[in-house]
């Protein structure tokens, strides 16, 4: 009896295994939206998000726009990649150029990200 409770614990485990990680990676594909804050005294002109690890910035989300000292915006990555840790880069008006690294959007979705003083 308990030989084949043992199999058949495997034959659920071997069901259900699969099924969670085919969730984690959909939840990882899915598009990820946060508040970007800028909370210093100067204009940001760009901001940048890649993936950690990937050997460049990708393109300026912010484009001709320009995030204003205490403004925010809507950044939505839905670049369909299954990582959750990225790399941010802003540039500020006056030159300051400020990187953080392995930001775990994951845990940002629907919350904010802000620069400050």
């Amino acid at each position: 009896m308990q030989l084949k409770t043992f199999f058949m614990g495997l034959t659920v485990a071997g069901l259900v295994i699969p099924s969670v990680l085919g969730s984690i990676s959909k939840v990882l594909a899915e598009d990820i939206t946060f508040t970007l804050e800028n909370k210093t005294k100067v204009n940001m002109t760009e901001f940048y998000a890649s993936p950690s690890g990937v050997k460049s910035w990708e393109n300026d989300i912010l484009g001709d726009d320009v995030l204003g000292s205490g403004e925010q915006v809507e950044i939505n990555i839905n670049d369909e990649r299954t990582t959750c840790n990225y790399d941010f880069k802003a540039k500020f008006a006056d030159g300051d150029v400020v990187e953080k690294y392995d930001v775990n959007i994951c845990e940002l979705a629907g919350g904010s990200y802000e620069f400050y003083d």
